[in-house]
């Protein structure tokens, strides 16, 4: 649930807007010709895109490109409202705002294959400018155009100077300019997420029907059998591997009841997982 949204727009366009969530909350949201950066004041948040999968904790901050995505604010034990500021950044806003001196980053063209999302982890100038935002979202009456142009250019600024600078000027060359991905791509990018078939069909563009229809020809296979089966391969690979618990395993392959993640290792394998790990485990000494 949205507790609080304050935006401010320019040119008749949503810019910079602040949302306080009660979680769980889960929205789908497409980015037309557009890119936005997110940063996470306080709580959990999931972010899913055509390809993409990113979980943020607070004080961290992603920059998405142009296309389908889900943000899903999650609930936890540490905080009772998650709080996060958005900031859109359109090519027709960005071109006035610069007029003549529109930087190279921008309108240049990457042969880099840059990933098409960049997370910036708990960068303290992010921090410093958010924090100024958070006065300005607490007195509205002080903001104007001219504040919001100034605003919007510090942030890129200060993005090219983050950690990974490098990463984030290939990606501004590239963040209008949607890439058409295979729908086999975007599949197997998210076969561990616990994103619904609804969720997956919105990220293809597609009805669920044709979703449904569109998975068999491919896989041969339903989308639920068969995102079931490789998160139980994938679980049983970490069980074999690794030393963590079975519970985080579970978690980390999409299970989130750790009653249904065992029945289904149980009926794939035929024993439990912790069975599964100690066999593992005899097999490396033997």
């Amino acid at each position: 649930m949205i507790v609080e949204h304050i935006k401010f727009d320019l040119y008749q366009k949503k810019i910079f807007e602040k949302m306080v969530i009660v979680p769980p909350l889960k929205m789908h949201e497409m980015l037309e010709n557009e890119a936005c950066f997110m940063y996470l004041v306080s709580g959990e948040q999931e972010i899913n895109s055509t390809t993409e999968h990113w979980r943020l904790n607070a004080k961290e901050a992603v920059l998405m490109k142009c296309g389908a995505h889900f943000a899903e604010w999650l609930k936890t034990s540490k905080t009772d409202q998650c709080e996060a500021i958005a900031i859109h950044l359109y090519p027709d806003v960005l071109k006035k705002i610069y007029e003549k001196e529109l930087p190279a980053f921008i309108v240049g063209i990457a042969s880099s294959k840059t990933e098409i999302t960049s997370k910036i982890i708990n960068d303290e100038l992010i921090y410093n400018y958010i924090a100024s935002m958070q006065f300005y979202f607490n007195n509205p009456t002080l903001v104007s155009d001219e504040l919001l142009v100034l605003k919007l250019k510090e942030l890129i600024l200060l993005l090219t100077k983050t950690e990974n600078a490098s990463s984030i000027q290939h990606l501004f060359t590239r963040l209008f300019t949607p890439r058409e991905f295979s729908f086999k791509e975007i599949i197997e990018a998210h076969t561990l997420s616990n994103l619904t078939i609804n969720d997956l069909a919105k990220l293809t563009n597609m009805s669920v029907s044709s979703f449904k229809r569109v998975f068999k020809s491919i896989f041969n296979d339903s989308p639920a059998h068969y995102f079931l089966n490789k998160k139980v391969e994938h679980s049983a690979e970490l069980l074999a591997i690794s030393d963590q618990r079975i519970s985080d395993i579970a978690f980390d392959c999409g299970f989130n009841d750790q009653s249904h993640f065992s029945k289904s290792f149980q009926k794939k394998f035929g024993i439990s997982p912790s069975q599964y790990r100690l066999n593992q485990m005899n097999k490396i000494l033997d």
